[in-house]
Parts: structure tokens; sequence; C-alpha cells
């Protein structure tokens, strides 16, 4: 039995769900506002996120691009790879764009899902494919130690899993078994426990998650990139969806801890939307904005590519104006010189 079948019990919602449900929905109702603020300041945060989204989703399961590579792999129309990371990253970044154009008419189905996998894998031998033989979900460690953290449905009984999963995503819609979101991040849940691929499932999950966030009219995902927000919070997301895990074979999981993080990061999704388009109406300055607020997520010392990193697609140009700017006035401090300068705010 799937978690999304658990709620066909009407069991009794979690009290934090509860709150992000009611948070989500005010949210929701602002997003048209939101959206008719300026029409090229959210074209600059949707191309900001798909570029955000592509790296962060597969920098999460260690597959890192160049800060210097980002326009060249993400940005060209026909890009050049150096290697087999590059075109997945790019794959990634066409599943988006294939999701941002047409997410109304792509289904939640077995040969989408697919599909979704076999473009954010590339060329590989198996992209598309259900996984052919069983495999642990491994743990490993700095000091080579290692231990099972999940065993996911065997290979015989993925597909019949998938078709479940499918259609109990159908059936939880239609028939009003719980509130969307929730059944969204119970899908997710359930996803990544059937593990279906045998590589490339966490993106597969994240990618899922924007189609259906879409679908259920939450946009936000267009605009602030989800997967960024993972990566920021990937301990909480890999602790939560252990502890969500657990029993799962058995039916005997607690579902919350993994659906409230997934509510937790559309909830701060949507605040940090607000912040940069609800309350602003003007356009001007738009890329300078997208260093600033990459400037307030650094913590302590940070060096330019770092800076660099966390917020791609704007120019080298642009970064090093805004720090000058910040040293001028007195708020950063740069010590050292060349690339192994560090930069840090000052009080």
């Amino acid at each position: 039995m799937s978690t999304l079948q658990r709620f066909l019990a009407s069991p009794p919602i979690h009290p934090a769900a509860a709150w992000y449900l009611a948070d989500l929905g005010e949210f929701r109702g602002k997003q048209e506002l939101y959206t008719r603020q300026s029409p090229q300041r959210l074209k600059v945060l949707r191309e900001h996120a798909l570029i955000e989204s592509a790296v962060s989703s597969n920098r999460i399961e260690g597959v890192a691009l160049e800060a210097s590579r980002v326009r060249d792999v993400l940005v060209a129309p026909k890009p050049l790879f150096r290697d087999r990371d590059e075109e997945e990253i790019r794959g990634y970044r066409d599943a988006l764009d294939w999701i941002y154009r047409e997410s109304a008419g792509i289904a939640v189905s077995e040969e989408n899902i697919r599909r979704l996998h076999a473009m954010a894998r590339g060329q590989i031998w198996d992209a598309g494919q259900f996984k052919e033989k069983d495999g642990d979900i491994i743990e490993r460690y700095a000091d080579g130690s290692e231990r099972v953290r999940f065993r996911p449905v065997a290979a015989a009984r993925t597909g019949e899993a998938m078709s479940e999963l499918v259609a109990d995503w159908r059936c939880c819609l239609d028939e009003g078994w719980v509130h969307p979101l929730i059944a969204l991040a119970a899908f997710n849940l359930d996803f990544l426990c059937i593990h279906p691929f045998r590589d490339g499932n966490g993106r597969v999950s994240r990618l899922l998650w924007l189609l259906q966030c879409q679908q259920l009219g939450f946009d936000v995902g267009r605009y602030i990139s989800l997967e960024r927000l993972v990566e920021e919070n990937k301990a909480r997301y890999y602790e939560t969806l252990e502890q969500s895990s657990h029993g799962w074979h058995e039916c005997k999981h607690d579902p919350w801890p993994y659906i409230n993080f997934v509510l937790y990061i559309l909830k701060t999704a949507y605040k940090e939307f607000a912040e940069r388009v609800g309350e602003v109406s003007a356009p001007r300055g738009s890329k300078r904005e997208l260093v600033l607020a990459a400037l307030a997520r650094l913590a302590g010392e940070f060096s330019f590519g770092e800076l660099e990193q966390a917020c791609p697609g704007v120019s080298r140009d642009m970064i090093r104006l805004v720090l000058r700017e910040r040293q001028a006035e007195g708020t950063l401090v740069c010590e050292g010189r060349g690339p192994a300068a560090r930069w840090r705010k000052k009080g």
C-alpha cells in the first residue's frame, strides 16, 4: 500500500502541515498579483531559476559544473560538451524547459516519467529504462565505512509499483483523498522509495515535483529554484527522507517528516518570491539583485568563485561591479588578491 493509499482512511493532518497549507494557500492567492508586477523582472527570475535548478539538482547528486562553463553548457543553443556531467546537466535544463513550456499537457504517466529520466541522463545506455537489477541505497562515510540506508522495491516489481503509484496519484486527485500538496509530497516520497531507475532518481523526483506543482497552480518554481532551496537544506532533505522511509515496505512508516519538508521548501520559495517581486514594481537592476540575494545567503567568508557559483548565469563583470560597490560603501572587506582573495561582511 502506497503512502497515497493511506490517506483513503482519512488520517488526521499533521499540525505543522496544516499551518504550511494555510500559508501556501495565502501565497497562491497573491500569486497573480506578484506575476503582474514586472514582466522584465520575472523574465530575469525565470532565466535564473532555470540555470540554478539545473546546476543545484545535479550538484546534490555529486554532478558538478564549473562556474566558467555555465553559459556555454546551459545557455548556448548547441553546446559542445566536455564530459558526461555537462551533458546530464544540459539534459536536466532541457527537461525543465519542457515542463515550463508544456506542463498542462504533460501527464504524470510512466511514459513521461521515463522520458524525464532519459532527458536528465543524456545518452547513457539505460536512460529512460526502469532498473533491471536490485540495488540498495548506500551511504558512504569519509573513513571508508558504509551502511545500507534503504532497500528499494525489487527490480522485478518496479514496473508494477510504478503503475500503482501513477494510478493512485490520479485517483487521489479525482476523489480528493487529501489536499493536493500533501498528495504531491506523498507521491514524491513513494517514488524515491520505489527508486525505479538504476541512477538519477533524485533528479527525476525533483522534476516531477516541479511538474506537479505547476499542474496544481503553484507556479513559484518557475521563478525561484526549488532545487537550489533543497540543496541549501540538503542535510534536512536526507534526514527527513530517511525518517519517512523507515518501515515503508511494511506500511508502518511516518510520512510527515518528509511531507513537511516539501511544504517547507515551497513556503520558503514563495517567501523569497514575494521579497523579490511582490513588493517591488521597478524592473531596474534585476541582475544586480540576483547577486545581492546570493550575497545575503553566503555566511562568513567567501571567495569570488563561491559567489559566482551562487548566482549562475550572471556575468563576472556584474559580480565584480557589485563587490566593488559594497566594498566602497564599507559593507564588504576583501583580504588578499587574485583567485585566493577572501571576502567577508563587515560588522
